[in-house]
């Protein structure tokens, strides 16, 4: 087995954790929020098949890829549309989606570039793209950094994509960023009667430390640069014909002025 087909049943196996279904809990709730208002024909959830992240998105064909079928997940009984494919080599045409959910694919991911570069291929123009991940500015990404310690979160802390880098990269691909969010603003407990106990941490850290959420949804639109024809030569002519006819009154003038 593959190191990355590793940090996937991994990452699986951590979402039946107590902090793994407070995070999953969290997410879901927020793409619901983002996803719900999004209009087109074809939707794609890459990665976490095993939660349906499309679940509130109204768009009549809907598909969902791994790289692995794993026991803890049963995608290709679960969903009529599981594609098995990895997540750097989309086997779909290019502009042929209107939406697509990347849940953690950038950290599980060796090559997460390629990733979004795929993203950005598949995607339509103003297509939308929903991408969730791990923040590594946060308690749990502190926790998950001591050293001597077992590591707390499923990801490497070398692939950890922290929000203002995955911004920039989006830039560069000519991407729009729409909305963002934060969450799991409580501390790295196991326990989920502590993480309840410490839930009340979810309002104040979105006002006072919104950025150290230790979970990220970020919201983007492909924008495409349109051709636009520029007519100088239509624009010149307009003025001269409006300076010959102003040319011609007063010279009108003069002559009848004589």
């Amino acid at each position: 087995m593959s190191s990355k087909k590793h940090a996937i049943v991994e990452l699986a196996d951590w979402l039946q954790t107590d902090p793994g279904r407070y995070m999953q809990n969290w997410e879901q709730t927020r793409v619901d929020a983002v996803v719900s208002d999004i209009f087109g024909y074809h939707a794609l959830q890459v990665g976490m098949a095993q939660i349906d992240l499309l679940r509130a998105n109204r768009m009549p064909n809907k598909a969902w890829t791994s790289p692995v079928i794993d026991a803890s997940t049963h995608c290709s009984q679960t969903r009529p549309n599981f594609v098995l494919c990895e997540s750097e080599a989309l086997p779909f045409e290019s502009q042929s989606i209107d939406l697509l959910v990347l849940s953690h694919g950038l950290e599980l991911s060796a090559r997460p570039h390629q990733v979004l570069r795929e993203v950005e291929r598949v995607l339509v123009p103003d297509g939308r793209v929903v991408i969730s991940g791990f923040n590594p500015f946060s308690l749990w990404g502190l926790r998950h950094s001591l050293p001597y310690l077992k590591p707390w979160l499923p990801y490497s802390q070398a692939s950890a994509v922290s929000l203002p880098r995955l911004k920039d990269w989006l830039k560069l691909l000519s991407f729009d960023i729409d909305r963002g969010y934060f969450g799991c603003y409580v501390p790295p407990f196991m326990s989920e009667s502590w993480l309840k106990r410490f839930s009340l941490m979810e309002h104040a850290g979105d006002r006072w430390w919104p950025v150290c959420g230790a979970v990220y949804v970020l919201s983007a639109v492909k924008r495409v640069e349109g051709m636009r024809l520029i007519k100088p030569s239509w624009r010149s002519s307009q003025k001269l014909k409006v300076a010959t006819k102003a040319t011609g009154v007063a010279m009108n003038h003069e002559q009848q002025g004589n």
